[in-house]
């Protein structure tokens, strides 16, 4: 069996530096156009053939969204757009329109194609379809059980490649294809510009008592019926594999380079650790505990094992944030660790640092200095240069981390 892929998220250079160092196989990202997230950085045409040779450089390939639904309006620009990311060396266009699934492979016949999670593939019928017309591999719609996943495998050729997610945001709608968001705040969310209103507290109306509203409680704070937990399987690495999948997508291309780094690792060293030891693997509980120092919501396993249990959170809106980046390790100079300071901190403190490959472990920062050499206690300015005296040497990307506040 071929270790699966490790497909990470980047919004913008910061966060694709860190899926890089952190063990991605691959990273996806968005153009200025075209893309299921508008909020991130993403990247324009001169950005993308920088993030596209970075990555290359270190054997890591690049995926482009192309998965909005794109009016009639905007084909026009379609040629264009294709040409410049082919130019830029992209590996695959990730599509879920099938008229620009043909027009990508008129105008960048040599990037592969990889259909969208937006397409709704949930049957090997219409993976057959796709890849009759072209596509390298699917992304399937969350939707799926393990035993379906283990059925489409089994009646598809080995040549497409099947691609799931496996860690982050759930969508209350199908497949992300949702129109609450244009309904309420029109803002559309197949077009990449979602408000998540799945994530508001909601209350009841009566029809003859307008303006009068009725709170409906879970808890104190109100319910929110249509807030989806996050999807976390970590813990079913092994299962994911034998179900015939070839590639594991993290979501988050909105989410911070911290998060990237935290959850890509952890699913480094969950995959390098089954694929190693096979039938003696035992999950280490520590993972977990990894994936749990980011900003989330509660954690459930999605679709793969069935209909959800407990698959919402009823109690708000609001993430689970622990632990906090403090600052990340430029480099090692003169006895000392230049950082950027990424969220104010203070000495002493309670520490971790994460390097790639490695879990997450205490450290002490003995002092710590500013750019003049004056010894200081806190770095409180944003993107602040300092200088820590630690009894270890740290790598360039390591993250020093604190409880949050």
């Amino acid at each position: 069996m071929k270790k699966p892929e490790l497909l990470a998220p980047a919004g913008d250079f910061e966060s694709l530096e860190a899926a890089v160092s952190y063990g991605a196989d691959a990273i996806y990202l968005g153009g200025k156009a075209f893309s299921m997230r508008v909020s991130p950085q993403n990247f324009d045409s001169v950005e993308l053939k920088k993030a596209t040779l970075y990555a290359h450089d270190r054997g890591v390939r690049v995926y482009l969204t192309c998965n909005t639904l794109p009016r009639n309006d905007e084909i026009a620009a379609i040629p264009q757009f294709f040409e410049d990311a082919a130019q830029a060396g992209v590996d695959a266009f990730i599509i879920s329109d099938i008229g620009l699934l043909e027009l990508a492979k008129r105008y960048a016949p040599n990037v592969e194609l990889h259909v969208s999670t937006q397409a709704g593939v949930v049957n090997f019928a219409a993976a057959n379809a796709f890849c009759n017309l072209g596509a390298k591999r699917v992304v399937l719609a969350r939707e799926l059980s393990l035993k379906e996943i283990t059925v489409l495998r089994e009646n598809t050729p080995r040549s497409l490649e099947i691609e799931a997610f496996v860690h982050g945001a759930m969508c209350v709608s199908f497949s992300g294809r949702c129109l609450i968001s244009t309904y309420l705040n029109s803002r559309d969310a197949n077009r990449g510009n979602c408000s998540q209103p799945c994530r508001w507290n909601y209350a009841l109306c009566e029809q003859t008592r307008p303006g009068e509203y009725f709170p409906v409680f879970e808890e104190d704070g109100g319910t929110h019926i249509l807030n989806s937990r996050d999807l976390c399987m970590i813990q079913h690495i092994p299962e994911l594999a034998n179900a015939g999948i070839s590639s594991f997508k993290i979501e988050g291309r909105a989410k911070s380079a911290y998060y990237v780094a935290t959850v890509t690792n952890a699913y480094r060293i969950a995959i390098d650790l089954w694929f190693e030891q096979r039938d003696n693997y035992t999950f280490d509980p520590e993972l977990l505990h990894e994936v749990e120092k980011v900003s989330h919501r509660d954690y459930c396993t999605g679709f793969y094992f069935g209909p959800i249990e407990k698959g919402q959170q009823y109690v708000g809106e609001t993430y689970i944030r622990s632990w906090d980046i403090a600052a990340v390790v430029e480099s090692y100079e003169n006895g000392l660790i230049s950082c950027i300071e990424r969220n104010p901190f203070e000495i002493p403190g309670d520490f971790e640092v994460i390097e790639p490959g490695k879990l997450g472990r205490k450290v002490t920062v003995k002092a710590m200095f500013d750019e003049n050499g004056k010894s200081i206690s806190s770095a409180r300015h944003p993107a602040m240069h300092v200088f820590l005296e630690m009894d270890e040497q740290l790598p360039p990307h390591a993250i020093l981390r604190q409880i949050a506040n």
